[in-house]
């Protein structure tokens, strides 16, 4: 992490730079023009004042785009670096913070585990204090921690689930995901209670003796579950809107992205599903006890999930890293 010393209200004439400072905001060499950062007389990125959410939406517009993102903020808000740093994550934009106070500072510099790259603080003793106390635990903690954190590829092969348990869900809400296309046998949603551990759940593309096919659909189960959307993000099943675009995943691993239609939401009983991955990684997911909705067994079949029993072996699928906000991130989450 880099600390830039903003100097363009008093300048500190021929007094050397304090240790550990890497810029001087000066206004002549490096400074702010409008929305444009300007380092060593290079324009190198944009600058931001964020007031609102609308302000946050433009910054994240542009990340991957520049360099530097230099963020200032109306009143000190936690939440909107945190999103921001989340959807920087795996690009090579870096952050920079504008802080006004000490207390500040620790906030910034470990952020969602990882902080911002830079911050800029005003020429003042306690502001440097405390600053180069952030830097050197970014350092202990991360080792070089001026490097970009890699983005996860997003690898779709999918793995094995055995399962550990299945209980009584007791009775919730039910959401069923119609979408626009049809669903191939062997397709299915990626879904889970974990951002890490996720299981295939089937499409109705089935046949039943009680009750039509619906191919177009997947009984997604509970509204706390995970959804992978077709950005590699997820969205919890609560959150999903007509319109929004998911990952299909067929039982070799072939995705695709489908469009929903429509959500269909009802209380029904639920059945608690937990499970192990190949990793011993726990997983579970809530989906209703019904016949008609369906896993996927390891040799490609579907099979209801009322007939599935502990220790049976189903297909899933096994990200890395932790979730914010549906972003994929290295911090380290523990969900159960």
């Amino acid at each position: 992490m880099e600390i830039w010393l903003d100097v363009r209200t008093h300048s500190r004439g021929n007094a050397p730079t304090p240790e550990g400072v890497n810029r001087l905001i000066d206004g002549t060499e490096s400074y702010i023009e409008g929305s444009k950062l300007y380092l060593d007389k290079n324009m190198v990125g944009a600058a931001i004042h964020i007031t609102d959410n609308h302000d946050q939406e433009k910054a994240k517009s542009l990340i991957g785009s520049v360099g530097w993102l230099l963020l200032s903020f109306e009143s000190w808000s936690m939440i909107p670096l945190e999103n921001l740093i989340a959807a920087n994550e795996g690009t090579p934009t870096r952050i920079a913070a504008v802080i006004t106070t000490p207390a500040q500072i620790q906030g910034a510099a470990f952020a969602l585990q990882q902080g911002v790259d830079a911050i800029v603080i005003p020429d003042e003793q306690s502001m440097l204090e405390a600053a180069s106390i952030a830097k050197a635990q970014r350092l202990e903690v991360h080792g070089e921690a001026d490097a970009a954190p890699e983005k996860n590829a997003p690898a779709l092969s999918l793995s094995k689930l055995k399962i550990k348990s299945i209980e009584e869900g007791g009775i919730g809400e039910r959401y069923c995901i119609d979408f626009t296309s049809m669903l191939e046998l062997g397709e299915g949603m990626l879904l889970g209670s974990n951002a890490s551990s996720f299981m295939l759940v089937h499409g109705e593309t089935v046949p039943s003796e009680f009750v039509p096919s619906r191919p177009f659909r997947v009984n997604a189960g509970s509204p706390q579950s995970y959804a992978l959307m077709a950005d590699g993000s997820t969205k919890y099943l609560a959150e999903l809107n007509s319109g929004d675009c998911v990952t299909i995943a067929s039982k070799q691993g072939i995705t695709r992205q489908l469009v929903i239609g429509r959500l269909k939401i009802e209380q029904r009983p639920l059945l608690l599903f937990r499970w192990v991955n190949e990793n011993d990684k726990e997983g579970h997911m809530f989906l209703q006890q019904a016949e008609t909705v369906r896993a996927v067994d390891t040799s490609g079949n579907p099979v209801s999930v009322t007939s599935l029993r502990t220790d049976d072996l189903i297909l899933g699928w096994d990200d890395n890293g932790a979730r914010h906000i549906g972003v994929t991130i290295s911090s380290v989450v523990s969900e159960r």
